[in-house]
């Protein structure tokens, strides 16, 4: 009974643990949280039911808002009339701006209430993220079910996109602190749910839109309530696991490294107000920005970028260009298949890499690691330059995973890098104004990739000729980011807190002792089970979208 009251109290210094707690239940407390939240990735899904939902009596779907557009001012009129027009379907470029919503909302919220989070606790925050991306869903349910658009964007857009900037960092600061001795594996094992959330979001979604399908109805707001519903247990569950050391735990047996041999780890910490002043924050700004705009804009066009670079060679019909395959709609149909499994693929190692790198991060070090990102992946760019040109299908696929791999595994390793630079109490904040950089590249990406494709094509270059030049832009953007690495070195003493400074922040502006206290109350040994059934309660779901991924992959080689 004293757990469970421990359990529902929300303040900060209550869920301070004792030394008797077991850390390893934090991990999969964060994954249930980042798994529930990373079906932002895989709201793809959706599209072209909700693209069809509107019929007319002869049982086929009504014309789109922007029927007739065909400059991007009358796409936008049209989105405009989307917002509330009950008569007409939405086109994927209508949908399409939830994802803009999403990532910016993303950063933004998270830069906001960081500082938020940090007073008030992972557990409250993980719960705040809950009530917004859930709340988010039943809003866009009622949209669907209503045939407003607005409520859409209202809901899962901006609402949940709130939910998404506070879940992603909501767990970030506490298993830092937990597991010093390993900071890239803990933040990995996070943030690899958030990577791997649409891997299991995607196909149930799917099966439930099949089983709640009728005629005259996709079954999408029903596929969001119980989206909703399975994604409330996650959450709360998850947020009600978090737990935050007490001030100056360390894991038992374990030395601080010898900062006289690596400068860039700090023993001391830089207050949220002044880590933005710093140049080391906005080196990484910049680095984590370039490292995922290169990488964001090709992952987002990878099922049509394989289909137009390699067009009949990927359905044993080498001959054929892509050209020839848009005409014929059985070969498009075989194509998009392969596509499908190339996006499979993709996603498998975009998710292992987040707990690979960062893991090796710990090993290596994270300028090292990033060092590794920004060589191996200008030499990647070229590489799949040649194989675009000499139509090299294994050496391609190659590529571009382990471009996926070293994109998921940038945002895995960037909260342990400011944890080296910036110290530990304010880790979870200054990550979020980090953020704002994933933001700016997620316009950044696309709108480069996309623009220059969309250039190359109205300029009659063939569909296989087309990416080769935009490899090496993206290339470009790496070296930017090779560069503002290299020159990152160890914060100024200037900006650190004192240890008077940092016992007032660690208080909270209480008595000092009041967090000890609250340990040695809460000091209960973590019954071996619990931790047993919190890692299965994640474990099986992640097998399950595994499975699920690998299946769609094994077309490549089918």
């Amino acid at each position: 009974m004293k757990g469970f009251l421990i359990l529902l109290n929300l303040s900060k210094e209550h869920i301070t643990a004792g030394n008797h707690f077991n850390r390893w239940l934090v991990p999969p407390a964060a994954l249930a949280v980042h798994l529930s939240i990373g079906m932002a990735y895989g709201f793809s899904v959706f599209w072209k039911p909700l693209g069809n939902a509107l019929t007319g009596p002869d049982g086929k779907p009504v014309a789109a808002c922007a029927a007739g557009a065909s400059t991007f001012a009358d796409k936008l009129a049209g989105t405009a009339k989307a917002l509330t027009a009950t008569d007409c379907n939405w086109t994927q470029f209508d949908l399409g701006w939830m994802y803009t919503l999403f990532f910016v909302l993303l950063g933004c919220s998270a830069a906001v209430w960081g500082g938020w989070l940090e007073r008030a606790g992972p557990r409250k925050a993980g719960l705040v993220a809950m009530l917004c991306w859930c709340g988010g869903l039943l809003i866009s349910a009622l949209g669907v079910y209503q045939h407003q658009l607005w409520m859409m964007w209202l809901g899962s857009g901006v609402i949940g996109g709130i939910g998404l900037g506070l879940g992603y960092i909501s767990p970030v600061s506490t298993l830092i602190k937990w597991f010093p001795d390993r900071r890239g594996m803990a933040t990995g094992l996070a943030i690899m749910g958030f990577g791997g959330g649409a891997m299991i979001g995607s196909p149930l979604a799917t099966k439930l839109m099949s089983i709640f399908a009728t005629p005259t109805a996709p079954g999408v707001w029903q596929t969001f309530v119980v989206l909703a519903l399975i994604y409330a247990v996650f959450m709360t569950c998850g947020s009600l696991g978090y737990r935050v050391p007490a001030a100056n735990w360390k894991p038992a047996g374990w030395t601080p490294p010898d900062t006289q041999h690596n400068r860039l780890v700090a023993t001391r910490h830089v207050h949220l107000k002044n880590a933005h002043k710093t140049p080391q924050f906005w080196l990484l700004w910049l680095i984590l920005c370039m490292n995922v705009s290169a990488a964001i804009g090709i992952i987002g066009a990878a099922a049509p970028m394989l289909q137009e670079t390699f067009g009949g060679v990927l359905i044993g019909q080498p001959t054929l260009g892509f050209a020839d395959i848009k005409a014929d709609e059985a070969l498009t149909a075989a194509a998009a298949a392969v596509g499908a499994g190339f996006v499979g693929l993709i996603s498998l190692f975009n998710i292992f890499g987040r707990i690979g790198w960062a893991t090796s991060s710990d090993k290596l070090g994270r300028q090292t690691t990033y060092f590794i990102f920004f060589v191996l992946g200008i030499m990647m760019y070229v590489c799949g330059t040649y194989a675009a040109n000499h139509h090299q299908l294994a050496l391609f696929l190659l590529v571009f995973c382990i471009i996926a791999s070293m994109y998921g595994g940038g945002f895995a390793t960037i909260p342990a890098y400011l944890a080296d630079l910036f110290g530990t109490q304010f880790v979870g904040a200054i990550h979020g104004r980090l953020l704002t950089a994933w933001s700016t590249a997620g316009i950044l990406g696309p709108v480069i990739v996309n623009y220059l494709h969309d250039v190359r094509l109205e300029a009659n270059v063939p569909y296989a000729d087309i990416y080769a030049p935009i490899f090496m832009t993206l290339a470009a953007l790496l070296g930017v980011g090779f560069v503002a690495n290299l020159l990152v070195r160890p914060v100024a003493d200037k900006y650190f807190m004192s240890d008077s400074e940092l016992a007032a922040e660690q208080s909270g502006g209480k008595k000092t002792a009041s967090e000890t206290t609250s340990a040695a109350q809460n000091d209960q040994k973590t019954p071996g089970i619990l931790v047993k059934l919190a890692w299965l309660a994640v474990l099986i779901p992640i097998s399950y979208g595994i499975w699920m991924t690998v299946q769609k992959a094994w077309s490549l080689f089918a």
